[in-house]
């Protein structure tokens, strides 16, 4: 996915920045940068790729260059960025996350509508960055050309730019599926996605945009340029596995609301088919836990850690890119305590259950540590679409995934029209998928959070809330 942190002061911002950067780094693991901007010097910009590096070490040496009482930083999973760009417009920063469906199109669009080059990359693609700059250039304001650029796109676009006289202008997807957040110092301001980084930065809580809102940020103020929409569809995953656990969307802080979706998933459990009888509850390292201390203190079961993940080394999941060398250091990373397994009857929660992939290896390793049984519980429901709007689950196809491919097992394209009912656990053809994963994985029973269960752990209006991953519906 991607996360950003800019921040306009009285004081050099650089390790504000630098530092509130890194705090976004469990969102991307592709590459990083950041733009500073000084009023004599004028911008300074740096990126670097942090697929086998983390964002902090990788950058250190760069900080003795930068300087400036503004600046934007960002790690992203998809293009190098942040882009340094000249235009009628002025020359300005860009960083963007989101997803752009429609890409070819768009590029496609500009050259027919005059538009010379893009700089291609190694694939031949364009940055999207570079593209939605492209579309923000064919209009005569900032304003105009974000809220073009934003209407132009297949997906999402949540951006920073600061322009060349220091100011930053945030703008949030139009249907605010990610968050964007001021906070406020003595003397500036900060934009974030994740509150935390700037409460340690000693920035307080100011503000929260709206779905679409376009925000202008000085050292001295903050003030909306464009106003917010009146509909909103923000992602679940922020709570459910992406958000970290002391970040706040919506009022909603992340730890919290799994904590109450674990406990809502064991008490509904208990209500239609009964909690098995268990000698510990697990979350599946790092984000599993929380809704597995949830789950456990709800059906007043003790909660273990069979599982440590090993951070010190490979703190991170997406890395490397070579799949073969991930699948290894996917098992090497969880280190387990056989006391906690031999003989023992085990529940394990993982945040959610994507392709699989592990999972099964997973099974056959606890086994052969001696454990008698072991039950898996996904936190929210059964994935049956690629995300199309933060690239979420993204797939070159939904087959990729584990309870769309096990419906197309059982049933074909038939099943492609029974999803609702193969998501829901009590009806038959939910009863059946369950059943059959169990048999492929070796678990001694399923079970997945219902998406009624989910939204009630989120708790805003569920019209606010996306769920595209899930059902299929915008």
């Amino acid at each position: 996915m991607g996360g950003f942190f800019g921040a306009a002061a009285h004081h050099d911002v650089v390790l504000d920045v630098f530092f509130g950067v890194d705090y976004h780094s469990h969102l991307g693991t592709r590459c990083a940068g950041m733009i500073f901007h000084d009023a004599d010097e004028g911008f300074q910009r740096e990126i670097h790729s942090i697929e086998n590096t983390p964002f902090r070490t990788r950058f250190e040496d760069d900080l003795p260059g930068f300087h400036g009482c503004s600046g934007i930083g960002c790690i992203s999973d998809t293009d190098p960025q942040p882009l340094l760009v000249r235009s009628h417009l002025g020359t300005f920063g860009i960083t963007t996350v989101g997803a752009i469906n429609n890409a070819e199109a768009l590029v496609e669009e500009n050259f027919a509508n005059g538009g010379r080059q893009f700089m291609a990359m190694s694939s031949g693609k364009v940055n999207t960055t570079e593209l939605v700059a492209a579309l923000i250039n064919q209009k005569d304001t900032f304003v105009e050309g974000i809220k073009h650029a934003q209407d132009s796109i297949e997906g999402s676009l949540t951006l920073l730019i600061i322009t060349n006289d220091g100011q930053i202008i945030a703008a949030r997807d139009k249907m605010g599926r990610l968050p964007v957040l001021i906070g406020k110092s003595d003397d500036g301001f900060c934009i974030s996605f994740e509150s935390f980084a700037y409460h340690k930065l000693g920035f307080r809580d100011e503000y929260e945009l709206g779905p679409g809102e376009i925000v202008l940020v000085t050292p001295d103020e903050y003030r909306t340029i464009s106003p917010a929409g009146d509909k909103m569809k923000i992602c679940a995953f922020l709570w459910v596995y992406y958000g970290y656990p002391n970040s706040n969307y919506e009022g909603v802080n992340v730890e919290v609301m799994r904590y109450r979706n674990g406990a809502v998933m064991a008490r509904d459990e208990a209500a239609n088919t009964g909690v098995p009888a268990l000698d510990y509850v697990a979350g599946v390292p790092d984000s599993g836990v929380p809704h597995a201390i949830g789950y456990a203190t709800e059906c007043k079961t003790p909660f273990a850690r069979p599982f440590i993940k090993y951070t010190p080394t490979w703190a991170r999941s997406f890395m490397p890119s070579n799949q073969e060398v991930r699948n290894r250091i996917a098992k090497m990373k969880q280190i387990h305590i056989p006391e906690l397994i031999k003989d023992k009857k085990l529940l394990f929660v993982d945040d959610s259950i994507v392709r699989g992939t592990q999972l099964r290896e997973t099974v056959e390793f606890l086994y052969e540590c001696g454990a008698e049984e072991v039950h898996m519980r996904s936190a929210c429901p059964p994935i049956m679409f690629s995300c199309k709007y933060l690239s979420f689950s993204s797939s070159r196809s939904d087959m990729e995934l584990l309870a769309r491919r096990m419906v197309d097992e059982l049933e074909g394209d038939e099943g492609a029209q029974h999803l609702d009912e193969y998501a829901d656990g009590s009806t038959e053809r939910g009863k059946c998928m369950l059943k059959s994963i169990c048999e492929q994985m070796g678990f001694d029973s399923l079970g997945y959070q219902s998406l009624d269960g989910m939204l009630e752990a989120i708790g805003i209006d569920p019209e606010q809330v996306c769920t595209y991953c899930w059902t299929g519906r915008e």
